[in-house]
């Protein structure tokens, strides 16, 4: 884990790269948790980080480039855990926003947003802030 300084002051930053495959998709929730334990985050807000990290990085592996590599962004920031999943697609076509999936990361999530870049990689983006929203 390394330190950052950016426009919000020093942050907690870490990187995980790994196959676009869903056999790896475990490496990636194990991180998520171990993270947002670090924050504090109650035992239903770790769950539910890591199923909402699950679910983006399933949106994504629908249209990921075979063999591609999937990146995963933590920020840690004061009370909350940014999250940023991002693969490389045959279509570049940003997830559907009223889709039930989409609802089920915002439920879960918080702050959820998608962007496109030039080369048609896809990136989710997830905010979660210790004690905030998905009510149980």
């Amino acid at each position: 884990m390394s330190q950052i300084d950016g426009d919000l002051g020093v942050q907690d930053f870490v990187e995980v790269r790994l196959p676009a495959a869903g056999a790896y998709l475990s490496v990636l929730r194990t991180a998520t948790a171990g993270l947002a334990a670090r924050l504090d985050f109650t035992l239903d807000e770790i769950e539910d980080l890591r199923i909402a990290v699950d679910e983006a990085c399933a949106i994504l592996l629908q249209q990921a480039v075979p063999g591609s590599v999937l990146s995963c962004e933590f920020r840690l920031v004061g009370d909350s855990l940014k999250v940023t999943v991002a693969a490389p697609t045959t279509d570049g076509k940003a997830p559907e926003r009223d889709t039930f999936a989409w609802t089920v990361l915002s439920a879960l999530a918080g702050e959820v947003d998608s962007s496109v870049a030039e080369d048609k990689t896809v990136s989710i983006s997830l905010h979660k802030k210790r004690g905030g929203s998905a009510a149980h």
